[in-house]
């Protein structure tokens, strides 16, 4: 005769006619379930089922269920922080404090239903811009996901969501005209700046903490090496985006411009291209504000408008695109996937635009007019 399995876990009959559930967790402790159920057969189903998540590897404590959203929250952000750039933390303190917690913090992390998230998210983005929305919603869907790789929920509940649609709005491309009017209304360090932002594709963050070292005005060699990020406590310096340090040329004329600018500022290897205006600020790298001020005037001054630095950066990765392809317009830009340039910067120049057009129309022609002779052959035959 076959020994009978043992029973996993332990029922008892209550006086009130329900049925208690106990069960040994793979954690060494004594689990009570959740709740007590109304018949034998309920509780041995249970019992089933928590016996086959042991198995599998999918049992979640209840107890790492009843953490608070804002609890992990604030575990996940202790253990994060220090990978990430001082922008980063600057800007998830401020969602996490701001959108986050105050309005999630309380619920626990088993009872967040993707339903829930929908509601907060429909609530934030009746007060807040899509990408501010969209910016929250993929804060809390890492936490969510932390919460999943740590064992404390089976699954995540930012699943299923709609998100509000961010409008795309084209960058402003400019031609080599306008950028040359624009570098001609401003002073020589701005007219410098504004010729780096186009004719080398960087980011205004990037060139402001520019130092000599960095410049080699002969070989017309820029290094990329740092960036700078405007926080409330003050400017901060750092790597890069994505910590990608990169060299790139720059035409001869921009080349000659920088030695220039370079003569009329101390000779050391520390100091910056872009030192700022006052006395007390020239230790240290221009702000972008201040620069920005500046470029609005030149803006004006060029017969322009609408325009902003990053548009210079757009500006460049067009002009790249369309001479050399996608692919070396993202190595200039930084980006490692070309897709990024595509999306966001590099567009169609308008006048090869036209040349398209034309050569498609001569194509057509072409075409129709040997179709025309075919047909003009066959009805003299």
């Amino acid at each position: 005769m076959a020994p009978r399995k043992r029973r996993f876990g332990r029922i008892r009959k209550l006086p009130s006619g329900r049925y208690q559930v106990r069960y040994l967790g793979p954690d060494g402790l004594d689990h009570p379930a959740p709740s007590t159920f109304r018949s034998k057969a309920e509780s041995e189903r249970f019992l089933s089922i928590v016996e086959a998540d042991i198995a599998q590897g999918r049992w979640i404590a209840p107890s790492a269920g009843r953490t608070t959203i804002g609890e992990w929250a604030e575990l996940w952000f202790s253990a994060a922080e220090s990978g990430w750039k001082p922008k980063t933390v600057h800007t998830y303190r401020s969602v996490l404090d701001r959108l986050i917690v105050p309005h999630l913090g309380r619920t626990q992390l088993s009872m967040l239903r993707p339903i829930a998230v929908s509601k907060w998210v429909g609530k934030l983005s009746q007060t807040l811009s899509a990408s501010q929305t969209r910016q929250a919603y993929r804060l809390l869907a890492q936490v969510m996901a932390s919460a999943v790789d740590n064992g404390m929920i089976p699954s995540t509940p930012c699943r299923g969501v709609r998100l509000p649609r961010i409008p795309e709005a084209d960058p402003r491309i400019l031609t080599v005209e306008d950028v040359g009017r624009l570098a001609a209304n401003c002073e020589l360090g701005d007219r410098v700046l504004v010729l780096l932002l186009a004719y080398g594709g960087l980011r205004i963050g990037e060139a402001l903490p520019l130092r000599r070292r960095h410049i080699d005005t002969a070989e017309g060699r820029v290094v990329i090496a740092d960036a700078v990020s405007e926080l409330p406590g003050g400017p901060v310096i750092d790597t890069p985006k994505n910590h990608q340090r990169r060299e790139l040329l720059v035409p001869a004329f921009v080349a000659q411009l920088v030695e220039e600018h370079l003569a009329t500022l101390p000779d050391n290897p520390d100091t910056f291209a872009f030192p700022g205006r006052q006395k007390h600020t020239a230790h240290r790298q221009q702000s972008y504000h201040g620069f920005r001020r500046r470029f609005v005037q030149a803006i004006a001054a060029a017969g322009l408008d609408d325009v902003t630095p990053h548009d210079l950066r757009a500006t460049h990765a067009s002009w790249v695109a369309d001479s050399h392809g996608v692919l070396v317009a993202a190595r200039r830009l930084g980006h490692a996937n070309a897709s990024v340039t595509t999306r966001h910067y590099a567009r169609a120049i308008d006048s090869r635009d036209a040349e398209v057009a034309a050569h498609l129309d001569n194509l057509g022609r072409a075409r129709s007019g040997t179709h025309r002779a075919r047909k003009s052959r066959k009805s003299e035959d």
